[in-house]
C-alpha cells in the first residue's frame, strides 16, 4: 500500500508546534507568530469547539503555514479537518475504523502508537512515518533508539512531555524526523497575546539539531 508520505512534510522544521485554539482569532494570530519564528508546520488540535474554524481561517489566511489537524480520533473527523484545510492528520492512537479512514486520506498521515507491536500493525498497514504518543511516558528517546535496530525502516515524530531540557535527546536520533511539542506557544502566551515570545520560542527551536537530516 502507497501512502502520503509526511516525510517531506517534517523536513520543513525540527519542531511541530502542537497548539489548542481558544479562538479563531487566536489561531490566527498564532500561526502567523509561529510562521515568523521558522515552524511552519503547524498541528492545531481538535479538542476545541473553535478548532475546525481556526484551522480554515489559517489555510486561508497565514499561506505560510501549513496547517494540520491534531488529535484525530474518529472517522468523521478526517472528512471535517481536511474539509477545513487540513495538510496533514495526527491521531494519540488508532481504532480499526479509524485506520480504514487514513488509509484513504488523502494527505499524509502520523498515526499514534505507544508499543513496538503497535509500530508493527501500523507498519504493516503501509505507514512508516509514525507518531510516539505519550513519548515521555512510554519510553521516550530511549524507547526510539532501541527501536531503530528491529524496526529499521520507521521514522517517528514523538509528542508528550518534550520540551527544552529533553529535545535534544530526541533529535539526536536518527529515526525521528522531528518532535511534536507546545512549549513553543505556550497557554499563557496565547491567552495574553504575547505573539513576540512565541516568535522568540519557535525561532530558537527552528534551529535545533536534527540527527535524521544531518549531512
Amino acid at each position: 500500500m502507497s501512502l502520503p508520505d509526511p516525510s517531506f512534510l517534517l523536513a520543513r522544521a525540527p519542531v511541530v508546534p502542537v497548539v489548542t485554539v481558544p479562538s479563531v482569532t487566536a489561531g490566527v494570530k498564532l500561526a502567523r507568530a509561529l510562521v515568523e519564528g521558522g515552524l511552519p508546520l503547524i498541528e492545531v488540535t481538535l479538542r476545541t469547539p473553535a478548532a475546525l474554524e481556526a484551522m480554515a481561517a489559517i489555510a486561508a489566511e497565514v499561506p505560510d503555514a501549513v496547517v494540520g489537524a491534531g488529535t484525530v480520533t474518529r472517522p468523521d473527523l478526517v472528512e471535517k479537518s481536511i474539509a477545513a484545510g487540513a495538510r496533514f492528520l495526527v491521531s494519540p492512537g488508532v481504532t480499526p475504523a479509524l485506520l480504514e479512514a487514513f488509509a484513504e486520506a488523502p494527505v499524509p498521515v502520523l498515526p499514534g502508537c505507544a508499543t513496538a507491536s503497535e509500530a508493527m500493525t501500523l507498519a504493516a498497514m503501509g505507514f512508516s512515518v509514525l507518531k510516539l504518543f505519550p513519548a515521555e511516558a512510554v519510553g521516550g528517546s530511549n524507547l526510539i533508539k532501541s527501536l531503530a535496530a528491529p524496526l529499521p525502516d520507521l521514522r517517528f515524530c514523538p509528542t508528550g512531555g518534550i520540551g527544552p531540557d529533553n529535545v535534544g535527546k530526541y533529535l539526536s536520533q536518527p529515526n525521528i524526523l522531528a518532535v511534536g511539542g507546545s512549549w513553543v506557544c505556550p497557554n499563557d502566551a496565547i491567552a495574553a497575546g504575547d505573539w513576540g515570545r512565541i516568535v522568540e520560542l519557535s525561532r530558537a527551536a527552528s534551529k535545533l539539531y536534527r540527527a535524521a537530516f544531518a549531512g
